[in-house]
Order: C-alpha cells, then structure tokens, then sequence
C-alpha cells in the first residue's frame, strides 16, 4: 500500500476511511493487510491508497467501479469481522465517505 492506485479512466468510485486509532496494535496491522488481500479479490475494486499519521489518524480510499461493488465489500464476511473489531478495539472515531470521480489528473516526474 506504500503507492499511488492505478485506477482506469473516470467514471469509478471512492470510498473514503478516516479514522483514529486507538493505542497499541491488537492485530490491527494483520487484519489491515488481510482485508487488502481480500478486497483486491473482490469484483469491482480498482485500487487502495492509506496513510496514518503520527497522531494515529489515518485515510485509506478504496476505488471501485460501482456503488453496488462497495456495497458487495461491506457485506464480505471477514470485513464485516473487522468491521466489529474496530467499533470495539481499533478506532477511537471513524468515518466514511463514498465519491464518485468523475475527473482525475496525474503529473509524473
């Protein structure tokens, strides 16, 4: 997850995670690695960029081709597991947000 998703020409969607973790690490990074590999599996995804600062606040954007392809990643089993194990141990607060992108530009040096 350390680059930029190569996601194809517009239209395709977002889903935008902040978050702000809680102390320590709970098997946050395993599952976070886990649900990469999963969603890279799963119809519809583009690509997944995700940083955290210092402070424990973080953005992960998923990108997707449809709306109905995001609905299908909240449904996934194992999400919805990890999904609990953030309300319960991961995150202090969090939210999402779901974007259409309907323009993109990229600058390469």
């Amino acid at each position: 997850m350390n680059s930029i998703a190569k996601t194809p020409r517009p239209p395709y969607y977002a889903a935008i995670f902040t978050s702000e973790r809680t102390e320590g690490d709970g098997g946050y990074g395993v599952m976070g690695d886990k649900m990469v590999e999963l969603a890279a599996q799963q119809p519809g995804f583009l690509g997944v960029e995700s940083v955290r600062d210092h402070n424990g606040v973080g953005i992960t954007v998923s990108y997707w081709e449809s709306l109905d392809a995001i609905k299908n990643w909240k449904h996934n089993e194992l999400h919805k597991v990890a999904q609990e194990k953030g309300k319960s141990e991961w995150y202090k607060t969090f939210g999402l947000r779901v974007s259409k992108v309907e323009r993109d530009y990229f600058f390469t040096v």
